[in-house]
């Protein structure tokens, strides 16, 4: 869980680095030990029909990724090497985002049998091709379906990171 400090420095970083013009609105900077992903906003279009506006944003999103490409390189690059993180990038366009690159990073794991039943299971189903992929569809269901919770327990652990920063210094 990264600091309110670091995701505002972060925040600034990118906001005073983008070209002006590519987003909006200011942009969102979700942050882990690995990551840092910049996700802007496009501006939404302006058609009543469900159909040609599902058509625009595609396009409007096909095409900022292509204009964009070699700016977001080297805008990553030189994040990457003060940040000593990977940038991912991605875009919010009439409720819908996409992200255009991202890590898929391995993670250890010890599991039970009852619990590794139920990736074999998810496999044989054909939900997922793996136990890997089974793991990490699992992880997504429970994001999508406990997002408020998750929220406020990022929040506390926000207040808990505050509170031990406002504490007296035990390294001396």
């Amino acid at each position: 869980m990264e600091s309110e400090e670091t995701i505002a420095q972060l925040r600034g970083w990118f906001t005073g680095r983008l070209p002006e013009g590519w987003f909006a609105g200011p942009v969102e900077i979700v942050v882990d030990r690995e990551e840092i992903a910049v996700v802007g906003t496009l501006p939404e279009p302006s058609t009543e029909s469900e159909v040609e506006k599902a058509a625009q944003i595609d396009g409007l999103i096909r095409r900022f990724r292509e204009e964009t490409r070699e700016r977001r390189i080297e805008i990553a690059r030189e994040a990457e090497r003060k940040f000593r993180r990977k940038v991912a990038w991605g875009v919010t366009c009439g409720g819908e985002t996409v992200m255009f690159t991202t890590l898929s990073v391995p993670v250890m794991t010890r599991l039970r049998q009852p619990e590794r039943q139920v990736l074999d299971t998810l496999v044989a189903a054909g939900v997922a091709r793996s136990r890997s992929d089974a793991l990490a569809w699992c992880v997504r269901l429970v994001g999508k379906h406990t997002d408020t919770w998750l929220a406020e327990l990022r929040e506390a652990l926000q207040h808990v990171d505050r509170v031990r920063a406002a504490g007296p210094d035990v390294a001396t």
